[in-house]
């Protein structure tokens, strides 16, 4: 059979290649696992089915990493598979994912935040939290070792990878993605709930996490988490990787913001990205349903944007969230080795000197034009004098400075003097 793009696929099956592991990191968490809460056990979807003799979980899914949602309510019942709900949104789309939980979600579903299932010593966003902290949180969720976790959210694949990626992280195996999300469960008829005795476990989760990181005693749950420090990156790390080229670096983030032309999120935030990396939006991985492409075009996807397919990977984004998709669909692909730079951009770009490559020339030569056009519009007076002034002052602030101020300005109101009185 034909293979695709050197990633050794073919049309009837994924060859996973040589996996080259990247240099381990000393874990910053402690290895000893204080006790931990108990849970109760999950609601399922409907009534309690008979028993079934017990049997290995169905071949396909060993090899999957996203599953069907036909997949997962065939399972279900016989498998007792835990489904999670993972929705986070971004601080500007001013949602609650939450509440919109409550409202709707899978059958016998538990809602993981990963903004207080995090590390609360640092002001970094949902950074990974310690060995005993995720322990104690997934065991108030009524998860053990043994079980068969199915991850969503209700973007199609976004923040469900990032919980698929932890789980990966503390040496949990068996979980996988729902593919397209908690949507593509709806479109394809399946049912949705907005009942249950377990939707109070994702808020409790959180006192879990502070007893844990306060020394305080839980009780002892029947999840034990085990880091895995090859699958974590850290400043250092990705810092010595400039010089050594130890490993491949992929920015999850899009290409304006990869170059420095389009403001971060986070007022305060250098625009560009860390030397030396490739740029592969996560977005570049997804269908416009949300779901991942299929095997063939993932290896185009990946091979166009120059990775190689046996170097060790690493994977950055602004907050180790999206970069958890390109890791998901690398995972796909058979590389189960891709580490997350978990600082990402919100580490990286908050201190003075950390390297920033941009594409600085393009943007100070369309800001040269706004200044150009602003004078022919006025014509040459005081007034214009005065614009001008004002636009070399514009100019010689950081472009991440410009471009934050620009954001800010109305629509309407880019011409003529009032558009530098906005942005100034």
């Amino acid at each position: 059979m034909q293979q695709s793009g050197g990633w050794g696929l073919t049309t009837a099956s994924v060859a996973r290649p040589s996996l080259l592991l990247c240099n381990q990191i000393q874990s910053r968490h402690s290895t000893s696992i204080p006790s931990v809460g108990q849970a109760g056990a999950l609601p399922s979807m409907g009534p309690v089915p008979r028993k079934r003799e017990e049997r290995p979980i169905p071949q396909e899914a060993e090899a999957k990493t996203v599953v069907t949602p036909a997949w997962l309510q065939e399972i279900f019942f016989e498998f007792r598979v835990r489904t999670i709900d993972a929705s986070w949104y971004l601080p500007g789309e001013n949602r609650n994912p939450y509440e919109e939980y409550k409202k709707e979600h899978v059958p016998g579903a538990v809602f993981f935040n990963i903004d207080t299932i995090a590390d609360i010593t640092t002001d970094l966003p949902h950074m990974l939290p310690s060995e005993a902290a995720f322990a104690a949180a997934v065991s108030k969720l009524g998860i053990k070792n043994d079980s068969l976790i199915v991850v969503y959210d209700t973007k199609g694949i976004f923040s469900a990878a990032r919980v698929w990626w932890m789980f990966k992280v503390f040496g949990h195996q068996k979980v996988w993605v729902l593919d397209g999300g908690l949507p593509k469960w709806r479109a394809t008829g399946h049912p949705i709930v907005s009942h249950g005795t377990q939707l109070e476990l994702g808020q409790e989760t959180g006192d879990c996490v502070r007893m844990v990181y306060a020394g305080q005693k839980v009780e002892e749950g029947k999840f034990q988490a085990k880091f895995q420090p090859h699958l974590v990156r850290s400043i250092d790390d990705v810092e010595r990787n400039i010089d050594t080229k130890k490993f491949q670096l992929i920015d999850a983030r899009g290409k304006a913001r990869f170059e420095g032309t389009e403001p971060e999120p986070s007022d305060g935030h250098r625009g560009g990205h860390i030397p030396g990396s490739l740029c592969i939006p996560y977005t570049a991985v997804l269908d416009p349903s949300g779901s991942l492409l299929p095997e063939e075009e993932l290896a185009a996807v990946f091979s166009n944007a120059g990775l190689d397919p046996v170097k060790p990977v690493v994977v950055s984004c602004r907050s180790g969230v999206s970069s958890c998709v390109i890791a998901l669909a690398l995972h796909r692909l058979g590389k189960e080795d891709v580490a997350i730079y978990d600082g990402s951009w919100a580490e990286w770009s908050s201190f003075s000197d950390t390297p920033v490559e941009t594409n600085v020339a393009a943007a100070s030569a369309w800001f040269q034009f706004l200044c150009l056009f602003e004078l022919h519009l006025l014509g040459k007076n005081s007034k214009t004098e005065k614009t001008f002034s004002i636009g070399e002052k514009w100019l010689s602030q950081p472009l991440s400075v410009q471009l934050l101020r620009l954001r800010n300005c109305q629509n309407g109101e880019k011409h003529g003097s009032n558009f530098w009185q906005k942005v100034r």
